[in-house]
């Protein structure tokens, strides 16, 4: 009997290590359990972030195609200025050839009436008077055309500094 009590204290030695083994076995299954868990919670976060980072090269190239027509939408306005700032560059020399001609021909209108002043006697005093009377009428009138020229050089330059405004300001 104490062969069979060895071999039963044997067995028992066995079964204690089988288990532990078991135990072990058991931690480790549930440790890949855990493992296999983890890797599917990082599997779906990596989709998630997979699908963020489309979502943001998304963004990030229709912000790029929007900068490009932005800057493509800039060029043309500078464009747009710089003619219109030749234009009323334009505009001034003409308009300041046109008062430097009108104040010539005033001139000579007044030394025009002046000689004719002095070559008409006495005699024809109410011709005279008429003639005053019409040269005051026409320099009523030069002056006249003089404001609406300043008026609508005025409005010109008006006009184009809110289109200038306009095409900054969009």
């Amino acid at each position: 009997m104490d062969d069979s009590g060895a071999i039963l204290c044997q067995i028992s030695v066995y079964k204690d290590m089988l288990d532990q083994v078991n135990l072990e076995i058991e931690a480790n299954i549930q440790v890949t359990r855990e493992i296999e868990s983890e890797i599917v919670r990082c599997s779906e976060m990596e989709s998630t972030l997979s699908f963020k980072e489309a979502e943001l090269t998304r963004s990030f190239l229709a912000s790029q195609f929007e900068i490009s027509g932005l800057i493509s939408v800039t060029a043309d306005s500078r464009n747009s200025l710089k003619l219109l700032e030749d234009e009323i560059c334009r505009l001034r020399s003409e308009h300041c050839e046109l008062l430097r001609r009108l104040t010539e021909k005033r001139e000579g209108f007044v030394k025009k009436c002046f000689e004719f002043q002095r070559d008409v006697s006495v005699d024809e005093d109410n011709e005279l008077r008429s003639l005053l009377s019409e040269r005051e009428s026409l320099e009523n009138e030069a002056r006249m055309l003089e404001e609406k020229n300043t008026t609508v050089k005025n409005s010109i330059l008006a006009y184009m500094e809110d289109e200038m405004w306009n095409l900054l300001s969009d």
